[in-house]
């Protein structure tokens, strides 16, 4: 069965084929690359697209990590990728502090593509910058 009813766009990252034009993304892999660029997307960031575009974390870059910054997280994923991303249902996101790296939450989401009822899941790195941290 063809994924092509899900979805077709630019591969992402943006390469070149080998013919050079751009390479696509079809099917759940166009999806699980569309939830990337949403939660990498500060909203404003794309000037072509409603200023609303993308995914509220980039503001809490410089918060303290601490349960009251992790739930900010959670509810800016979901958010975001309940605006954004029509093609899924959201089953759960959940954000966790690495323990080898303390400017970095795992932020875990669970999904179902509506138009097969398939679930699948995903780990987005959050890193917060330099001077970020536990207080």
């Amino acid at each position: 069965m063809s994924d092509n009813f899900l979805g077709k766009g630019w591969k992402f990252p943006t390469k070149i084929n080998n013919k050079g034009g751009f390479s696509y993304s079809a099917g759940v892999v166009d999806i699980e690359e569309a939830i990337w660029i949403i939660l990498g997307t500060a909203k404003g960031e794309r000037v072509m697209m409603s200023s609303e575009f993308g995914c509220g974390i980039h503001n809490l870059v410089f918060e303290p990590l601490n349960p009251a910054t992790i739930g900010d997280i959670k509810y800016h994923v979901t958010e975001a990728l309940l605006r954004w991303e029509s093609r899924i249902d959201v089953l759960g996101v959940e954000a966790e502090s690495s323990n080898g790296n303390p400017n970095l939450v795992l932020v875990r989401i669970d999904y179902r593509v509506l138009a097969n009822n398939n679930y699948y899941n995903m780990v987005y790195p959050f890193y917060f910058r330099e001077g970020a941290g536990s207080r």
